[in-house]
């Protein structure tokens, strides 16, 4: 079976019970998660053949991150071990108008101090159709980007599509670097998927991409076609309504036609995670066959279920996906 290999950092998250803020909190709930986690364990929830490539301590904490997705039947058997520690994340969930705030504690990660030695992608990306990174790896370490590098140039010449969520932290790098390295990274991708901030910061783009009727979106995203000979571009929309709600839609453009979803909201449950549903479901849509418009609602779909789960993951079927596409919403008790 063809599979789907998602690289980058899974971390340790802790959080406080309820809406408590960190400098209140004793005790946190620990669980795992990450951006090309996230989409890989989505991916497997759609029952699509998953690989999760990172490097990991070889401790019970390191392990403990490895069972967390095997759990969702995702194989395991490209990460490797060694390293001081893994990554960690505290996330303090928000109440409007407070907002929600995360603290990082990552640098020295197993997979920032990792070698390029450490990868062996020409078997690793054996049988791959498709590979996936974000713009949080590179942005880890120099080492890191160039690891990224070495996995995008292997999936291409393994013939699999490459897909890339821009996911810019300015907690990591400048916007300079961030356009250097990106833009090296993105000639050789297929996919982009990203918000207008994103957008704006990777290839530093100047202001003016208010919202996606703007034309000043359409040409940015033909420039960015233009550029990187890119497949398509989708775009996340979010729009919070207030702090328990949000309004959520997206587009995508595929250099001849630019689609818009449907509209949907959702109440927040846990917004982490959502832009990692978002891509995963694009993945899922054209790797399923899907047309870019099917493609483009079920990603939104996707998303927006996310909102309503606790944690990293998106654990949401196909069918759970595909009834929220038919009805919109639903306060129904299933029996």
């Amino acid at each position: 079976m063809k599979k789907i290999v998602c690289f980058g950092e899974i971390l340790l998250r802790l959080s406080p019970a309820d809406f408590k803020r960190l400098i209140q909190s004793e005790q946190f709930e620990a669980t795992y998660g990450g951006s090309e986690a996230n989409v890989a364990v989505a991916l497997s929830e759609y029952g699509k053949s998953t690989s999760f490539v990172t490097k990991l301590p070889d401790n019970e904490i390191g392990q403990t991150a490895v069972n967390s997705l095997r759990r969702y039947g995702v194989n395991t058997s490209n990460i490797v071990r060694g390293g001081e520690r893994i990554g960690i994340y505290f996330y303090e969930r928000g109440a409007d108008p407070r907002p929600s705030r995360v603290i990082y504690d990552r640098a020295h990660s197993s997979i920032s101090d990792a070698e390029r030695s450490d990868f062996d992608w020409t078997k690793i990306m054996k049988d791959a159709e498709w590979f996936h990174f974000s713009g949080i790896t590179p942005a880890l370490s120099d080492n890191a980007a160039e690891i990224t590098m070495d996995a995008v140039l292997a999936a291409k010449k393994a013939g699999a599509t490459v897909s890339v969520d821009l996911n810019y932290r300015k907690k990591l790098w400048k916007i300079e670097k961030a356009n250097k390295v990106m833009s090296n990274l993105v000639k050789h991708c297929d996919v982009v998927i990203g918000a207008i901030e994103d957008m704006k910061n990777t290839f530093d783009i100047a202001a003016g991409l208010e919202d996606e009727d703007d034309k000043n979106l359409i040409n940015v995203m033909q420039s960015l076609m233009s550029q990187f000979d890119l497949k398509c571009i989708a775009v996340p929309m979010r729009k919070t309504i207030n702090g328990g709600e949000i309004s959520w839609h997206s587009v995508l453009y595929d250099g001849s036609n630019c689609y818009k979803s449907k509209n949907y909201t959702s109440r927040v449950v846990d917004r982490i995670g959502a832009g990692d549903a978002f891509g995963a479901g694009i993945i899922y849509g054209l790797g399923s066959g899907y047309d870019m418009k099917q493609t483009l609602e079920y990603a939104t779909a996707s998303s927006c279920l996310k909102h309503t789960i606790e944690g990293d993951f998106n654990n949401i079927t196909v069918k759970e996906v595909e009834d929220f596409m038919a009805a919109g919403s639903s306060d129904n008790l299933e029996r």
